[in-house]
């Protein structure tokens, strides 16, 4: 796992002594981050909130360069909320311009880091531009087989589960069964996050401390991180701190004794 970080972190700095304390035998499998302190960032620098989120995508590569290098299994990241189409138009719109930038730029890297891209969410309710961006760069790394790195966007989690509860009640009596007989698996298969494993950690940067409608299914059994840093100042440091804050807890999932890591 060193090796992965040999020629982006200096012997002896910081950011190694806090990789050397990483137990690499017990990462968490699934990392969600709650992107959050932007607008605060801008303000406390008399700039409009559009700049704070423009400063942000800086802390987006270091936590999707810094997974994939440590080879986290998935990583999700609220991007955009059902609820943040009441934001001023003019900062929606930069959103979406900066977005599809941002998956621009960033697909060459993104395939050199052998990730794999998909946005979750209610999609086609986005611009169909936007929509081409996206559909762009998950054709574009379909088949790579390393860290998967989603992307909520237009996402809301009381939503994505009634949708799911609807698809898989429906399946059960389009095959004749009852409703009664419905599992939480039948569930979890029509979930946005079909496949892949729940989040084992759920990281909030900004101090706030709410889950704001994110991933509400998927965060039962989650270790909660939340730091004061607001987005546009987290970097792979804090992404370090955060994973060993993690190894740190004592997960029973409502038991008494400690359940390893898969």
């Amino acid at each position: 796992m060193h090796q992965n970080f040999a020629e982006i972190i200096k012997p002896n700095s910081n950011e190694a002594k806090l990789l050397d304390m990483i137990d690499p035998a017990h990462l968490p499998r699934h990392i969600a981050v709650i992107m959050d302190g932007n607008g605060r960032w801008a303000k406390h620098r008399g700039k409009p909130r559009i700049f704070g989120h423009r400063a942000g995508a800086d802390s987006v590569k270091a936590i999707v360069d810094t997974c994939a290098r440590l080879q986290i299994t998935a990583v999700t990241l609220y991007a955009f909320s059902t609820e943040n189409w009441k934001r001023p138009k003019a900062e929606v719109s930069g959103l979406m311009s900066m977005l599809k930038r941002f998956l621009r730029s960033e697909l060459k890297e993104v395939n050199r880091n052998n990730i794999k891209f998909q946005a979750i969410g209610n999609i086609k309710g986005l611009a169909d531009d936007v929509q081409k961006e996206i559909a762009v760069g998950m054709n574009a790394t379909a088949d790579n087989t390393g860290t998967i790195l989603s992307v909520a966007l237009n996402y809301g989690g009381r939503s994505e589960i009634l949708e799911a509860c609807k698809k898989a009640a429906q399946a059960k009596l389009d095959n004749g069964d009852a409703i009664e007989n419905l599992i939480e698996e039948d569930i979890e298969r029509n979930l946005y996050t079909n496949g892949l494993p729940d989040v084992d950690l759920l990281i909030r940067t900004s101090g706030e401390m709410r889950i704001s409608n994110f991933l509400l299914w998927q965060l039962a059994y989650s270790e909660i991180y939340v730091t004061p840093t607001l987005f546009p100042d987290f970097r792979r440091g804090e992404i370090f701190e955060a994973i060993l804050d993690f190894q740190k807890r004592d997960r029973r999932y409502g038991g008494i004794e400690s359940v390893p890591p898969a």
